[in-house]
């Protein structure tokens, strides 16, 4: 797989988020209910100061790599926090240096080959925070930018 390196400056968010492991036979699950309720009416709807329409999927507070705990989040950026909608949280995604891939595809199918290839990689990943930013909304010809934290 092909990455540029990137630097990117902070972002602050405002989603939902869970913690879950890759091999808790329950993770689909409980990344797919986050999305659900992300998109329900009474979320993503009355989430203020949207950056722009992309959502984030955001991988953060790894207990070791990818092999431990993690929170996922859904999300999406914001230029200011004002009032939150129920149940949400703020969370920041750090500035820093992060691989950038592009995927394209199958939404479902190409985020899974992504991260299974991922974990193949020899990358000197940080752990600190990862995530997909999605360029559109289209699930069978999505644009996917992953960006993982590089030490």
């Amino acid at each position: 797989m092909t990455y540029e390196t990137v630097n990117l400056k902070e972002k602050t968010v405002v989603g939902l988020s869970a913690r879950t492991n890759n091999s808790s036979p329950e993770m689909e699950k409980i990344i797919g209910r986050l999305w659900q309720k992300f998109y329900s009416p009474e979320i993503y709807a009355n989430i203020k100061n949207r950056a722009n329409q992309k959502a984030l999927g955001i991988y953060t507070d790894y207990d070791s790599d990818e092999n431990g705990d993690y929170t996922v989040a859904v999300m999406c950026e914001v230029t200011e926090v004002s009032e939150l909608p129920h149940e949400t949280e703020v969370r920041r995604i750090p500035a820093g240096q992060y691989a950038k891939f592009v995927v394209k595809g199958n939404m479902l199918t190409a985020v899974r080959e992504f991260w299974r290839e991922l974990w193949n990689m020899d990358l000197n990943r940080a752990f600190v925070c990862d995530f997909e930013e999605y360029q559109n909304a289209d699930p069978e010809n999505a644009e996917i930018h992953m960006y993982i934290s590089l030490k």
